[in-house]
């Protein structure tokens, strides 16, 4: 009980000084939050977990300045169903991005595909602006592409990006180029006004995004609103891309390239919160959706570090990720925490920080990782890990049950779905 404790008394001490200093010039306003969620990226890509080549610097220094969390979970090895984890706070197979139309598959978003983000959920930035944040997304959303599924349309104020991958190009005809919006319009589409030359991994977009990124902050800073930014870059996914400056310069080749590009994008992001003087009031997070893609490996994919397999998989190197926690001033410098987290967590680690509670009337997932943060505080909790409707494997303290792998017999396979009574079958 020691850490939801202290947890309810980090919300209550928001609350007070918000009351106290409502409607005065310079009153305490609740930190502001940034969410910097990679794609593809894997737990090994950092010099801070081991990347021999050593090409993120600003990274590295933003672990040194903060905290590492080494044992830190995708809710899924998949880019929609680990995005919608995130903004729920709720496992997958309870906020809908699921699939029961074959047996341990992932869910996601393609063109093809009509559905989205279900109505009923309550995403992180409708929430927070009970408190009064503006929020927005920079990159790929992956939640659906009909108006009805529109971030606007789920609590955030302002897009920049992509409803999908940048996977392409297309040939206008059988299928379009993907589209590129500036909130509500159609801005252009990759390979066409956003343009990537496959061949030589040449694309200017992570610059884009660093752009969007940086001006968003500056003007909520000067409107002296706290913000809510999810920057969501697709740089480090097949076919990966960087722009001129970058290409060629890594040891790693071409996916090297990205990451040193991103690596740099990251640091000139917390450069502006140090020259806007907000570092002790702005909450920063790093990680990645899901592991790296072997598939891609080894000039267009990650390192998953020492463990077994990548993205797509339920083993370890499928969905343990990078994360940092950076928050001078208020998270201890130079930290590694061994506390079992997941994106979900971020969701209500940041109602937390908000001064909001979770919705009450549905099972969240997601733990508050403030007393792990701030305190050193640890909680046992389990880690599920699942493909579609199908729970494959648990972690639990330093074990791990495997219920089913690919050394399974196809006739195991075939049976129903293991079902997990833990898990409940209500919402």
């Amino acid at each position: 009980m020691a850490p939801v404790a202290a947890a309810t008394r980090w919300r209550l001490l928001l609350l007070v000084l918000s009351a106290a200093g409502l409607g005065a010039v310079g009153a305490p306003k609740p930190p502001n939050i940034l969410l910097l969620l990679m794609d593809d990226m894997g737990w090994g890509d950092l010099g801070v977990y081991g990347e021999p080549s050593r090409e993120t610097p600003n990274l590295d220094q933003m672990a040194a300045e903060g905290m590492l969390f080494p044992n830190f979970y995708s809710a899924n090895p998949l880019c929609s169903p680990s995005r919608a984890a995130l903004l729920t706070g709720r496992l997958p197979i309870r906020n809908g991005f699921y699939t029961t139309n074959g047996h341990a598959r992932n869910a996601y978003t393609p063109q093809e595909i009509v559905g989205g983000v279900p109505d009923e959920e309550h995403l992180l930035p409708e929430l927070l602006k009970r408190a009064g944040y503006a929020s927005k997304i920079v990159g790929k959303w992956h939640l659906g592409h009909r108006p009805q599924f529109h971030p606007l349309k789920h609590g955030f104020d302002e897009w920049f990006g992509s409803p999908n991958c940048h996977f392409g190009p297309y040939d206008n005809r059988a299928r379009p180029n993907i589209p590129v919006y500036r909130d509500w319009e159609m801005v252009g589409r990759y390979y066409e006004e956003f343009p990537i030359n496959l061949k030589t991994g040449e694309a200017n977009l992570t610059q884009v995004y660093l752009q969007e990124a940086l001006d968003f902050m500056k003007r909520q800073q000067a409107a002296q609103r706290p913000f809510f930014l999810y920057w969501a870059i697709d740089a480090t996914h097949a076919p990966v891309y960087a722009s001129r400056p970058f290409l060629g310069t890594s040891r790693r080749g071409r996916y090297g390239d990205a990451v040193r590009e991103i690596d740099d994008s990251v640091g000139k992001i917390l450069s502006l919160l140090r020259d806007l003087r907000i570092t002790e009031n702005t909450f920063v997070f790093f990680t990645s959706d899901n592991g790296a893609a072997l598939i891609s490996a080894p000039k267009q994919g990650g390192s998953n570090g020492p463990f077994l397999c990548g993205k797509q998989t339920t083993f370890e190197g499928g969905m343990r990720e990078p994360a940092i926690a950076w928050w001078p001033g208020k998270i201890p410098a130079g930290q590694v925490s061994h506390q079992l987290g997941s994106v979900m967590d971020l969701f209500t680690t940041s109602l937390s920080l908000a001064g909001l509670v979770p919705p009450s009337d549905r099972v969240i997932d997601g733990l508050d990782l403030l007393p792990a943060m701030l305190w050193g505080q640890l909680t046992d909790r389990p880690i599920f890990y699942y493909r579609g409707n199908t729970l494959m494997a648990v972690t639990l303290g330093q074990y791990k049950a495997h219920f089913w792998t690919w050394t399974n017999s196809w006739e195991e396979f075939r049976q129903p779905p293991i079902q997990e009574s833990q898990l409940g079958a209500d919402k």
